[in-house]
């Protein structure tokens, strides 16, 4: 509250800061972020950020003012990656902070701010699961398929730290450095998303990480062979 009100009338906290008041990140290291209607210089461990909101984009929460939910993802997108950001989605959902302007609604306001190529990706992802099934219902269904299979169980959405970069990977096991992807969707269809995948599996292959994707018609078609794979990948 005391970095909105340092900004003056019209400030509103925006982006991780405004993830973090939500509930859906932790709260950033960084210093506060704020979103105002006039450009101005920050105060001392504020990052400023400027653009005129309309109405039903902000709100309030715990007396703070703040993005809705909808706008702080939006934000979030062109300041992060595309895996925080389907994570933050899946937190909101998880949350269930619905908000009456969808994310459909601020493309098609900005379809062409930055970030909403990361949007659109991640709606996509969304809208590729099977009809009627959740991101969460996947992930239920998989750890319902390891415990019938009699695999251990893994961490789930964990967070690697290789050299300066953060990754989140769907299912890891710690010690035996397996990762699985749970892939509910089709193999990115953007340059850049083909691009980062394919560093991020450069990246976790040269740390000594093994991981396979599977998807929900793998669950449900050819359980016996995922489980012998994942046998195998555990044991070695």
């Amino acid at each position: 509250m005391a970095a909105v009100l340092a900004c003056g009338d019209g400030a509103v906290l925006s982006h991780r800061s405004a993830a973090a008041l939500w509930g859906i990140r932790s709260r950033p290291a960084r210093g506060i972020e704020v979103t105002t209607q006039t450009k101005s210089r920050s105060p001392g461990g504020i990052h400023r950020h400027f653009s005129v909101l309309p109405t039903d984009e902000v709100t309030a929460r715990r007396g703070i003012p703040v993005t809705t939910v909808p706008r702080m993802l939006f934000d979030l997108a062109a300041v992060s990656s595309l895996d925080v950001v389907e994570h933050s989605m899946r937190e909101s959902e998880r949350l269930q902070l619905s908000d009456g302007l969808s994310l459909e609604d601020l493309l098609a306001r900005y379809p062409r701010r930055r970030g909403a190529g990361t949007i659109r990706e991640c709606l996509r992802r969304r809208r590729e699961l099977p009809i009627g099934v959740t991101r969460e219902e996947l992930e239920a269904r998989f750890l319902a398929f390891l415990s019938s299979a009699g695999l251990p169980r893994p961490r789930l959405n964990a967070w690697l730290m290789l050299g300066a970069r953060r990754f989140q990977v769907d299912c890891l096991w710690v010690d035996q450095r397996v990762i699985v992807e749970l892939d509910g969707y089709a193999t990115h269809g953007t340059r850049m998303a083909f691009e980062d995948d394919r560093d991020r599996d450069r990246r976790l292959a040269a740390a000594g990480y093994r991981g396979t994707r599977i998807t929900w018609r793998h669950l449900h078609e050819i359980p016996g062979e995922i489980a012998a794979d994942l046998r195998a990948l555990l044991a070695q």
